[in-house]
C-alpha cells in the first residue's frame, strides 16, 4: 500500500442478503465528478467513466470534484458487489475485488492479500514476507454468530490515482469518513517499521494508508514569518556584500586578480536573486494565469540551483586552495565557473519546464487544509531529482571536501600549538565560516523529518546564510591591524588564491 498512487481499500461485512432488487440502467450516465449521482450504474461504463474522476481532480480545478458522491458511488458498488453480484472476483486496471461467504464460527484470524495489481486472496497466518495484507479477527465473525450461520465479506482495492484528492505528506493510516466526506484516523493507529506499515483499526470501511502532514497551521505560518524576516535580513546583507566588493574592487588591485572574492560575489548574488524569488512567489496567492505561475516556479527554481551550484563551486575551489594546493593554475578559471554556476541550472531548468513540470504547489496540515500556496512543482518525481537529489549531491560533496580542510586546518593547528595562543578556536570559527559558504546548513534539511524543531533550525540558519556571508566577507578583507599580524594559517587559506585570464 505504500506507493507513489495511493490505494483506498474497501473492507465491509455484509450478512448474506435476501433477494435484492435488480438495477436498471438510465438512458443517459450522469458525471459524477460534477456532481450528480451516478448510483447504481456498475457496468464497465460507468465503472471506467466514476474512476477516471480521480485523475481529474486536480488541483487546477478544471474540473470539478464532488467528493461526497465519490465515496457514496464506491461504497454503494462494494455493497452491490457484496448484496447483488453473481461474481466471485473483479479485476480491472484501477480496481480487483474478491467476494465470498465465510463460516461465522471461524477458529482462527482471516488474513487477505492486498497486492494492487491481483485480485485479493485468502492466506495462511505464516505468510509473514507478503508485503500488504488484511487481518480480520475471529472475534469479529464471533460477533455476528448468533444471528447468521454465514456471512458474504467483500474486500477491495482501489486505485484513486495521483490526484490532488488525497494529497499529503507524511504516512497516516485513515479511513473515508462518510459523515464529514474527508479521511479521518479515528480509531486507527499506525505503526511505521523499517521495511512495513502496520495500520490497526476497530471498524471496517474505506481504508488507505495515505501520507500526511507533520507540521500544523501554527508551525506553518511561524516557520514562514520566520524564512521571510530572514530573507529579508539576508538580502540587505547579501547587497552589502555585492557594494562592498565593487568598492574593493576599485581601490584594491588584488581584487581585479584573486579568485576566491569573484566566487564569494557570485555565490552573493544567487542567494540574494533566490530570497527575492522567495518573496514574490510565497507573498502572492495563486492569482494569474497557468503561465504566470510556471514562470514563477520555473525561476524560483533556477536560483535555488544557482544557489546550490555556486556554493558547491565555493567547495572546489576550497579543495583546490587547501588540499591540492599544487598545480592548480587553470585559464580563463573563473569565466568556467560562471558558465557551470549559471549555464548549468538553466539547461536543467529548460529540461524540467519542456516536461511542463511546474504548476501550482500547496501544503497542507492535519485536517487536509491548505496552508501554503505557492508555484513550484506539480510533477513530485521530477522535484526529487532536480531539487532534492541535487541539494543532496552539493551536501555531500561540500561535506566531504570540508572533512578534509578540517583535518588539514586540526594537523596545522596541533603543529602551532606552541607558538599561538587560542590556535584551536581560531580553526573552529573558520570552519563554522567555510560551511556557511559551501551550504552546509541546508544538509539541515535531512533532518526536519525529526520535528517542528529542526525545522525551525532548518529554516533559521538556511535564511540568515547572507548574513553569515558577509561577516566572513568583512573578516577575510577588511581585517584590522591586529588581526592581520596575528592571523593564522586558517585563517588565511581564503587569500591564497587562483589567478585567471579573463
Amino acid at each position: 500500500m505504500v506507493a507513489p498512487r495511493a490505494l483506498g481499500v474497501l473492507l465491509l461485512l455484509h450478512l448474506a442478503p435476501d433477494e435484492g432488487d435488480s438495477t436498471r440502467r438510465d438512458e443517459k450516465p450522469r458525471n459524477v465528478c460534477q456532481g450528480s449521482a451516478n448510483m447504481n450504474l456498475y457496468e464497465d461504463f460507468d465503472l471506467n467513466r466514476t474512476a477516471g474522476c480521480f485523475s481529474k481532480c486536480t488541483h487546477s480545478q478544471e474540473e470539478l470534484c464532488h467528493l461526497g458522491n465519490l465515496q457514496r458511488y464506491w461504497l454503494n458498488f462494494e455493497t452491490y458487489l457484496v448484496e447483488r453480484s453473481q461474481m466471485d472476483t473483479l479485476n480491472t486496471s484501477f480496481l480487483t475485488a474478491l467476494v465470498k461467504s465465510i463460516n461465522t464460527s471461524v477458529s482462527e484470524d482471516l488474513y487477505f492479500s492486498l497486492t494492487p495489481s491481483q485480485v485479493p486472496k485468502q492466506m495462511t497466518k505464516d505468510e509473514h514476507q507478503h508485503p500488504d495484507r488484511v487481518r480480520l479477527p475471529k472475534s469479529l465473525f464471533g460477533s455476528l454468530k448468533s444471528s447468521r450461520p454465514m456471512v458474504r465479506l467483500g474486500i477491495v482495492v482501489l486505485d484513486i490515482g495521483p490526484g490532488n484528492v488525497f494529497k499529503n505528506m507524511n504516512l497516516s493510516c485513515e479511513f473515508w469518513d462518510a459523515t464529514k466526506g474527508d479521511w479521518s484516523s479515528k480509531g486507527c493507529s499506525t505503526e511505521v517499521g523499517v521495511r512495513r506499515t502496520v495500520c490497526r483499526c476497530d471498524h471496517l470501511t474505506f481504508f488507505a494508508l495515505l501520507l500526511r502532514p507533520t507540521l500544523d497551521e501554527a508551525t506553518v505560518k511561524a516557520l514562514i514569518h520566520i524564512s521571510q524576516a530572514g530573507c529579508g535580513t539576508s538580502m540587505i546583507f547579501l547587497a552589502f556584500t555585492i557594494v562592498l566588493y565593487t568598492v574593493l574592487r576599485f581601490s584594491r588591485q588584488r581584487f581585479k586578480s584573486e579568485d576566491a572574492p569573484k566566487i564569494h560575489v557570485s555565490l552573493s548574488i544567487s542567494l540574494f536573486l533566490l530570497n527575492l524569488a522567495f518573496f514574490i512567489n510565497v507573498g502572492q496567492r495563486l492569482k494569474g494565469s497557468d503561465a504566470a505561475c510556471w514562470a514563477r516556479g520555473a525561476i524560483f527554481h533556477y536560483f535555488l540551483l544557482c544557489a546550490f551550484t555556486w556554493m558547491s563551486l565555493e567547495a572546489f575551489h576550497l579543495y583546490l586552495l587547501v588540499i591540492k594546493v599544487f598545480n592548480t593554475y587553470f585559464s580563463h578559471y573563473f569565466l568556467k565557473l560562471s558558465l557551470v554556476g549559471w549555464v548549468l541550472p538553466a539547461l536543467i531548468v529548460i529540461g524540467t519546464g519542456i516536461a511542463n513540470s511546474y504548476g501550482p504547489y500547496s501544503i497542507r496540515d492535519e485536517k487536509n487544509v491548505t496552508t501554503l500556496e505557492l508555484c513550484w512543482f506539480r510533477e513530485k518525481i521530477a522535484l526529487y531529482v532536480t531539487v532534492h537529489g541535487y541539494c543532496l549531491i552539493v551536501f555531500l560533496f561540500s561535506a566531504a571536501v570540508l572533512s578534509l580542510v578540517s583535518w588539514k586546518i586540526f594537523t596545522l593547528s596541533s603543529a602551532t600549538a606552541g607558538k599561538e595562543k587560542g590556535q584551536h578556536w581560531k580553526g573552529v570559527l573558520t570552519l563554522l565560516g567555510l560551511s556557511c559558504l559551501v551550504g552546509l546548513p541546508w544538509g539541515l534539511a535531512l533532518l526536519t523529518s525529526l520535528g517542528p524543531f529542526t525545522a525551525y533550525v532548518f529554516a533559521l540558519f538556511t535564511s540568515l546564510q547572507g548574513v553569515f556571508i558577509f561577516c566572513w566577507f568583512i573578516i577575510l578583507y577588511c581585517p584590522s591591524q591586529s588581526t592581520v599580524t596575528s592571523s593564522s594559517g586558517t585563517a588565511r587559506v581564503d587569500h591564497a588564491h587562483t589567478v585567471s585570464q579573463e
